[in-house]
Parts: structure tokens; sequence; C-alpha cells
């Protein structure tokens, strides 16, 4: 599921709302779409534990009978936890996250004093160019956080990132990898909690 696009994602819930027999409200028009809105994007070759999706049903059923419709309906590769009823003021999932936060395994043969030290001086820059898809942005805005995990259990070194993520302000976890000298083929990039407004 990890190299399922955020597009093809978004169908694959829509058919698995259809198998769990979820009444879903549909769009107005000529070509009527169910009415869903997950989280943002999750960079193609991820894994996550924290996605969301909000959608409108016509009829007014249980969370409880929408997590397990959902749940048995769900193709391998994807887990609902849990199901809530939001507030009908809320804002859409895209307005409330702010910032996302990783845990990135890297390669059991990286220098962990070479990756301090990289780390340490991308934190000092006060500007990091980058170019992506033509455009040139700062990255060093968009890394709010990012440190190696003093977990010791673990077995190769966990690189753990919170970025922005607005509107115009999204930090890609790739992009700091290749900053610090490390090749994103070779990580396994884990989002595992997004940040909203509402928590600060």
């Amino acid at each position: 599921m990890r190299f399922t696009g955020h597009l093809d994602l978004q169908r694959t819930w829509e058919r698995t709302f259809r198998r769990a027999g979820l009444p879903l409200t549909h769009s107005q028009g000529y070509n009527p779409r169910p009415k869903l809105q997950l989280s943002p994007a999750l960079p193609l070759g991820c894994t996550s534990e924290c996605e969301m999706i909000d959608i409108w049903i016509d009829s007014p059923l249980s969370t409880d009978e929408v997590l397990v419709k959902t749940q048995e309906a769900a193709p391998p590769g994807i887990k609902v936890w849990s199901v809530e009823k939001p507030p009908p003021d809320d804002p859409a999932l895209q307005n409330q996250v702010t910032s996302v936060e990783y845990r990135i395994s890297l390669p059991e043969d990286v220098s962990r004093a070479e990756l301090m030290t990289a780390i340490e001086r991308l934190l000092e820059e006060q500007t990091i160019p980058r170019r992506r898809r033509g455009k040139t942005y700062d990255l060093r805005p968009l890394v709010e956080r990012l440190g190696l995990s003093s977990d010791p259990t673990a077995v190769r070194p966990i690189l753990e990132i919170i970025l922005a993520s607005r509107e115009g302000a999204t930090g890609r976890p790739e992009e700091v990898l290749l900053e610090l000298g490390l090749d994103p083929a070779d990580c396994l990039i884990h989002r595992i909690r997004m940040l909203t407004s509402s928590q600060g």
C-alpha cells in the first residue's frame, strides 16, 4: 500500500465504503462523487499509522457500526483504528493539520557521529534553498524538529522529524534525507502523528 498514490488511495477508500454498504453522501451535478476528504497526501513510498479521512453519510449510523463495517471491508494493508463524529462546525482536515511527525529507519551502516554532525549543520542554517519540480524553495523553516531517536532497542538509527504541513508550506521527509546526504530509497519513512491547529 505504501506505493499507492494519493488519488488511487482515494479511489480505494471509495470502493471500501461501497463494499461496507455505507450510504455515502454524493456531490451534485452531472458527475456525482462520494463526499470524502483525506488528510494531507502521504508521500509515495511512506507508511503511516495516523491517516485521517472525513466522510459524509445520508443515514444516522452509529460510529461503532461504521467502524465494524469499514474494518470488514478494508483491503489488505489498510487498518481502521477508530471512527468519530466531529463537531458540525469543524474545518476541513486539510485546514486543521499544521505539522506532521515522521519516524525514519535508516540503514544499519550509517555513521551516527557523521549523521549528528549533518543534523547539527542543517539546524544551524538560516536558509536551505532547494529545488523541486522546477521551483526553488527554502527547506529550513519547514523543519520544525529534527534529531536521532534515543530508543535503546532500535537496531537501526532512527531519525525523528516534525515538518510543517500547511497550504503552500509543506515539508517533505525525502528532501530532508537528501539534505543530510542520505538516499531516501534506503530508508523506511513512517508517518506517526499529525498535529492540528487545536493542538497548538
